[in-house]
């Protein structure tokens, strides 16, 4: 079973990144669009084959993980249809999406004993900026 959750803003919540869309499809000359509220769409392959337990455990979801209930509303839409093995999301493991890359293709094996990235170039890279940068006037 699959479930799609949408999470929108409640109205009269200011929105500010759903403003910089609208002022960007306008700036790209795009009309037509009176405005623009941004949201986050969840996409979801369910264990559970009861629909009611299904809903219980996707509200659950939704009101302890998925959204801000204060000033956010959620949908939920659930599509009965079995899962076949053909499903990319329900098919989808990390060794099976390792397996189906193309041989010459390297994979950092990461895990909490890895070593952490060196940030020596970083930092070399902020040093030789800070030597070469001009001191402005009244500030040593």
């Amino acid at each position: 079973m699959r479930a799609k959750v949408t999470v929108t803003l409640k109205s009269g919540v200011l929105d500010p990144q759903g403003k910089a869309i609208e002022c960007a499809l306008v700036s790209l000359g795009i009309g037509g669009i009176a405005s623009v509220r941004q949201g986050k769409l969840f996409d979801l392959v369910l264990a559970e084959s009861d629909r009611q337990a299904a809903e219980a455990a996707l509200r659950q979801a939704c009101d302890r993980l998925l959204a801000n209930t204060v000033i956010e509303n959620y949908g939920i839409e659930i599509d009965e249809a079995s899962i076949g093995p053909s499903d990319p999301i329900a098919a989808a493991s990390p060794a099976s999406a390792i397996e189906a890359l193309p041989q010459d293709t390297q994979v950092a094996e990461l895990g909490p004993d890895a070593p952490p990235a060196s940030l020596e170039p970083v930092a070399a890279a902020e040093s030789a900026a800070a030597a070469t940068s001009m001191p402005t006037e009244g500030h040593p």
